[in-house]
This record gives structure tokens, C-alpha cells and sequence, in this order.
């Protein structure tokens, strides 16, 4: 519904160009985050948006290092497609001003080279309060629900990834 607040309709709204993260380690566990505004137990990878002028890689690197407090970590593979979720109605209402229904996603596998005492998530503007190392399935299965196929996408996508090195 529009409003004065709101001027699109839900469904009229464009989604937000943003990059999402998936960092590796060596083992074949991921990156896992809790947001610092959601203590429920809900995770999810680094991601951000894709400021004026960025390309993926740039944006990508910019965002591990606002987010994660390190940039170690090399690309694997790049997803060929943008992925949209859509973000429930109340919370994209909060967002951004209310100007976006959801994200669209380009998703980059990275493997991360770093020791795990280079991340740092008390940046500047800290995203998460706790972060560890999971399995492919415990990430997919303890991120919020809206974002859950974008993860299923991504895992299938990015398997090859996922082993041991």
C-alpha cells in the first residue's frame, strides 16, 4: 500500500543492488553472523549494498572490511545471476526509508586466507555481535526464513567450494 511515507506500493518498489558474501574457510565451514538488531537466533554471511560507481569485487572487499574487519580472502567464483529475496512488509517499511521491497543479490564464494584472529567484528559501525565458522545446512537452516532460498541457491551453486582444501 502506498503512503505519504511510502510512495510505491510494496510491489512497485524496486529491490536494493547489494553483494552478498560467502566467505570459506578451510575446513568448508562458512562465515556466520548474528545481527547486532536481531539477537534472535537468526544468521546470516556479510552483505551490503553496491554504492554509485562500485562493481561487484570492489563492493564485495569494501563490505568484509566494514563488516568483518578484514579483507583476507580470495574470490572463487562469482554467481552468474542476480538473486532477489523480498523482506517482510513491516521490516521493509523501516528500511532504507521504505524506498525497496527486498535486495537483489549478486553473491561472491571467497576463500578466506586469514586467521580467524583477523576478524574483527567491532568495527565502525558493527553488523553482528557473535560470528562463527558453520555447515552449509546449519547456516541455511538458522537464517531468517525470507532469505532461506537465496541460501539453498547459493550452496548448490557454490558446492564445488565447499570442500575441505
Amino acid at each position: 500500500m502506498a503512503d505519504a511515507r511510502h510512495p510505491l506500493k510494496y510491489s512497485e518498489r524496486p529491490y536494493r543492488p547489494c553483494v552478498g558474501i560467502m566467505l570459506i574457510n578451510q575446513h568448508g565451514h562458512i562465515f556466520g553472523g548474528q545481527r547486532i538488531d536481531n539477537r534472535a537466533e537468526a544468521w546470516q554471511m556479510p552483505q551490503g549494498g553496491i554504492d554509485e560507481g562500485e562493481d561487484v569485487e570492489t563492493a564485495c572487499f569494501r563490505e568484509m572490511r566494514e563488516e568483518i574487519g578484514t579483507d583476507n580472502a580470495v574470490i572463487l567464483s562469482i554467481h552468474p545471476d542476480w538473486l532477489n529475496y523480498d523482506i517482510p512488509l513491516p521490516l521493509a517499511d523501516r528500511l532504507w526509508g521504505g524506498s525497496y521491497r527486498g535486495q537483489s543479490q549478486k553473491w561472491v564464494a571467497l576463500r578466506y586466507i586469514g586467521a580467524d584472529s583477523d576478524i574483527n567484528i567491532e568495527t565502525e559501525e558493527p553488523e553482528f555481535f557473535n560470528w562463527r565458522w558453520m555447515a552449509p545446512d546449519e547456516l541455511i537452516k538458522l537464517a531468517v526464513p525470507f532469505k532461506r532460498p537465496v541460501y539453498e541457491d547459493i550452496m548448490t551453486s557454490f558446492e564445488q567450494h565447499l570442500k575441505n582444501v
